[in-house]
């Protein structure tokens, strides 16, 4: 049996209002053709569902049981309706982005607080995760999209974009500031003791790679699981960390004790990229589409 909509939802007003004219001002529609929509109703159902009287309407015994489940499809379908509302206007939304420690602190933090500023309403959800964690997560549905450190490839399923760039320096503490008098050589390098991520990392592999272009391995001291934990242990002179600048800048800006001293070496790490990753074959929400803009503009 195909009835439109309309005929349901005017059956739903005039049953919810006991009243025709009482329905056709909420629907904005005459009265005339309200009686109109609910005649073409009983007859397509071949019963009747209405009793008219100078008192109001009244529901039949079968109209009282097709307007059991009209009411809950159509405040079911207003409730969509709203919610969808809210989120076009951004009132509401949930987003789940898997980042890395990096990414986060080198590029996302201020538009975070921009969004957050703009839409109060919209849950965040940051999952941090290694780039390949990420990827994985993308892939499964398990975020909207991921901000990382670029990887070498992604797969075909994902569309990878940059949005940013940073730069890793090597820094020392007061033990170590006597180093700031030369340009360092990377056979020097390797005599000193030295403090990166693990092996684990997709940064340990790219600054191996470095690390052998210049004739020398790449064997540090102190091997910590997040760029967070290499500042701290600089700054107790336990060796030469190396961070992205912008971790020193933002330490300088805090300056929470202890100094940071920047080395100046024969050839400088090469810049690296920061990416926003995202399914190829799904749109994103709202929300979701918004930051994305955000962080990609």
């Amino acid at each position: 049996m195909d009835i439109p909509y309309d005929y349901y939802r005017t059956f739903y007003y005039v049953a919810g209002y006991g009243s025709v004219s009482g329905a056709a001002q909420i629907l904005g529609k005459g009265q005339p053709n309200v009686t109109k929509t609910i005649n073409r109703l009983e007859e397509q159902l071949g019963c009747r569902l209405l009793v008219r009287s100078p008192r109001g309407t009244k529901l039949t015994p079968e109209g009282e049981k097709l307007y059991a489940h009209v009411k809950i499809a159509v405040e079911h379908l207003q409730n969509g309706e709203r919610e969808i509302a809210a989120d076009r206007s951004l009132q509401s939304g949930t987003i789940s982005i898997a980042c890395s420690e990096i990414a986060l602190r080198c590029h996302m933090l201020p538009i975070l607080e921009q969004y957050r500023l703009q839409y109060p309403n919209v849950r965040i959800r940051l999952a941090n995760h290694t780039i390949y964690q990420a990827m994985e997560a993308v892939k499964n549905n398990l975020a909207d999209f991921a901000v990382v450190t670029a990887p070498d490839s992604v797969p075909k399923m994902l569309h990878m974009q940059v949005i940013a760039h940073f730069q890793e320096i090597f820094v020392c503490g007061e033990t170590f500031r006597y180093l700031q008098q030369k340009t360092i050589t990377f056979s020097e390098l390797t005599q000193l003791p030295l403090i990166c991520l693990n092996a684990q990392t997709y940064t340990f592999r790219f600054l191996t790679r470095f690390f052998e272009k210049q004739g020398v391995p790449l064997e540090p001291d102190i091997e910590v699981t997040t760029a967070d934990q290499i500042l701290p242990l600089v700054k107790s002179n336990l060796g030469i960390g190396i961070v992205p600048e912008t971790f020193v800048e933002q330490e300088t800006a805090a300056a929470s004790g202890g100094s940071i001293y920047r080395l100046a070496l024969e050839k400088p790490i090469p810049q690296r990229a920061i990416c926003l990753i995202r399914r190829a074959d799904a749109p994103l929400s709202i929300a979701a589409s918004e930051l994305e803009r955000m962080l990609t503009g």
